[in-house]
């Protein structure tokens, strides 16, 4: 289903809670994921804040594929509670970031 690790998205999302201190290394961070990576990240941002349904996920993932206009780091980046609809859109899909980001946190 996704094009991009569980891992990935949570990494991301503890960059995103720490923008004032991270941004440098989460704009790095997008850049190198591939395009298919990147929308993947983009349709579970967008089912987290409710523009899609868990259901639509596909077509979420082909919309961002193709409607992709901004640096995906640039439009992720200026949306707010980023990290939130994250987790939110991992829930929605019924898969879970908070063990990765426990190991992350503890340095694992």
């Amino acid at each position: 289903m996704l094009d991009i690790t569980v891992y990935k998205i949570a990494q991301i999302v503890l960059m995103a809670r720490d923008l004032d201190r991270a941004e440098a290394e989460l704009r790095a961070f997008i850049d190198r994921l591939t395009e298919e990576e990147q929308a993947s990240l983009v349709a579970v941002m967008w089912i987290g804040r409710g523009t899609f349904e868990a259901e639509e996920f596909d077509e979420a993932r082909r919309t961002a594929y193709e409607e992709a206009t901004t640096p995906c780091a640039d439009y992720l980046i200026g949306t707010p509670h980023l990290s939130d609809h994250l987790e939110n859109g991992l829930d929605a899909l019924g898969l879970s970031a908070s063990d990765d980001e426990d190991e992350l946190i503890r340095g694992g």
